[in-house]
């Protein structure tokens, strides 16, 4: 989907580029990120009217380091380079980066010394404001035309402009919560250097995104893979609001929905939006299938061939399609793809990402690719779905495989739904559902000693986690009020049978994920 008035983010790898792109997105401008390796490519793609470089582990110093594509630095757009983002257009413009003594990590606070289109409206000359710094190289010279606007401690250009070029930059990044002005120096630079009008909406979205699935399209039929999540849900109402009858909804039961979720989906789409749904019941097919495997990814992996290969099956059922749908989002997207080419910092795979075997003739139709999970709320929210739909926590792809560590059985799955059906009721009554981005049980491959009534137990150890979170790629663990997990974990030894002691996950994204596997 291409828009005229968007920001091309071009990342050199660091933790955080994804917030760049939110930021960008919450000022009203449409944005992507591209990896550096394929930016040039995505800038003749789509046409920016501006540019951000992104952090990154790298050194510019060092031999093979990324570099930034010279048709950007041609193109004579304005660009904001953060951290490496600085330190690239420092070097590839002119000027000199040395190795840092010690660098310079976490808070810091920067003097303003002069004037900056960036500050419009928000920071001037004499104040002191906090950022997040998080780098070892600096800037030792400036490149022709640059000057300094302002300084930190341990970085004498903290923020340099070249206003004749709009060209800015960095050392510290503004993406980050920690730098609490950030997010306005981004909007800023969208806004008043860019001069995008910062009227991008979900209304627009929708409006574009139907007529390109027309496009797309044409006559042809669509089978849409329904996960029970929200995601899928929203991709295909809006399908079905482009095409109408071409659409087929194809909801596979897989044995691994949480409890009641198969009655909830059927109902929703059969009874409030009337649109064709082929209810699969393929429990057996799947856990049979998913016997003895543990390894997350052969999990994933088995799970999303089997999807497409009952997709494929449907498809001839019902006449054959030409497309097939899925509610893959951005952070899907961004996990799967390797920065470097190479399989060493994949993530996880998503049963959902990666394109169609090639034996099957039939292409993608991706409607929320290019989305965050929150905008897909709100573009659900637009589209009229019910909010106890729209507002519904996360729910993998994979089900409750990805939430029982080890090898998965109809047993094991019974005692996860039964216990996390307890869980989420506790949620619902305590009115703390909607300030969790997303809460679930997880059941353990470990069995522990236990003590009920007169009788010694040998079963299960139970995981609870929930998070906050905007976009899901960076979480922090719930706190919970300090009566709720004992209650519930109360709850959860006296009525699942086969399980006798639960904790809780207390990690946070990065270092770990929110889901376990």
């Amino acid at each position: 989907m291409e828009h005229p008035d968007s920001i091309l983010i071009v990342d050199f790898g660091s933790q955080v580029t994804q917030l760049i792109a939110r930021r960008v997105r919450e000022a009203g401008v449409y944005s992507e990120i591209a990896p550096f390796q394929s930016a040039a490519a995505a800038f003749a793609r789509m046409q920016p009217k501006g540019i951000v470089l992104s952090g990154g582990p790298a050194s510019v110093l060092d031999e093979g380091s990324p570099r930034i594509p010279q048709a950007i630095l041609d193109s004579g757009l304005p660009i904001l380079g953060i951290c490496y983002g600085q330190q690239a257009l420092t070097q590839q413009l002119g000027g000199r980066v040395e190795k840092g003594v010690g660098g310079e990590f976490g808070e810091a606070f920067v003097e303003i010394d002069q004037a900056c289109a960036l500050f419009d409206g928000l920071w001037t000359s004499g104040e002191r404001h906090q950022v997040w710094m998080s780098h070892g190289d600096h800037v030792a010279q400036l490149a022709p035309g640059f000057r300094p606007v302002a300084s930190s401690k341990g970085a004498p250009f903290a923020i340099i402009a070249d206003d004749a070029r709009r060209i800015y930059a960095m050392q510290f990044h503004p993406e980050v919560v920690h730098t609490p002005d950030g997010a306005k120096l981004i909007a800023n630079f969208a806004r008043h250097v860019c001069g995008l009008a910062g009227d991008w909406s979900m209304a627009e979205f929708r409006a574009a995104k139907i007529a390109e699935i027309r496009a797309q399209v044409g006559e042809g039929r669509v089978i849409c893979g329904l996960s029970g999540g929200v995601d899928s849900a929203v991709a295909a109402v809006l399908i079905h609001e482009a095409i109408g009858e071409q659409l087929t909804c194809v909801f596979v039961d897989h044995g691994l929905m949480r409890a009641g979720e198969a009655d909830q989906v059927v109902g929703l789409f059969r009874g409030h939006y009337n649109i064709p749904l082929v209810h699969v019941n393929a429990e057996t097919l799947f856990l049979s299938g998913l016997a003895g495997v543990t390894d997350p990814e052969a999990k994933r992996k088995f799970i999303g061939k089997t999807f497409i290969d009952v997709f494929e099956e449907e498809a001839r059922k019902i006449g054959g399609a030409q497309f097939l749908a899925q509610g893959t989002l951005y952070p899907d997207v961004i996990e799967s793809v390797s920065f470097t080419g190479g399989p060493s910092v994949t993530i996880k795979s998503h049963h959902n990402v990666g394109g169609l075997p090639e034996r099957m003739n039939m292409q993608l139709v991706e409607p929320l690719r290019e989305l965050f999970k929150d905008e897909v709320r709100a573009l659900g929210r637009e589209l009229g779905l019910p909010d106890i739909f729209v507002g519904r926590h996360p729910f993998p792809g994979p089900g409750l495989a990805i939430r029982i560590p080890g090898e998965v059985s109809k047993e094991r799955c019974d005692i996860l739904r039964k216990a996390d059906a307890i869980y989420l009721e506790e949620i619902r009554n305590a009115g703390l559902y909607d300030a969790i981005w997303q809460a679930f049980a997880v059941l353990l491959p470990v069995r522990t000693v236990g003590v009920m009534g007169d009788a010694r137990t040998y079963d299960s150890v139970l995981a609870l986690r929930a998070v906050t979170s905007v976009d899901g790629m960076t979480a922090q663990a719930f706190q919970f009020p300090g009566d709720f997990l004992p209650r519930v974990a109360t709850r959860i030894i006296n009525e699942v049978k086969g399980v006798n002691r639960v904790t809780y996950d207390y990690t946070s994204k990065p270092p770990g994920t929110i889901e376990w596997e």
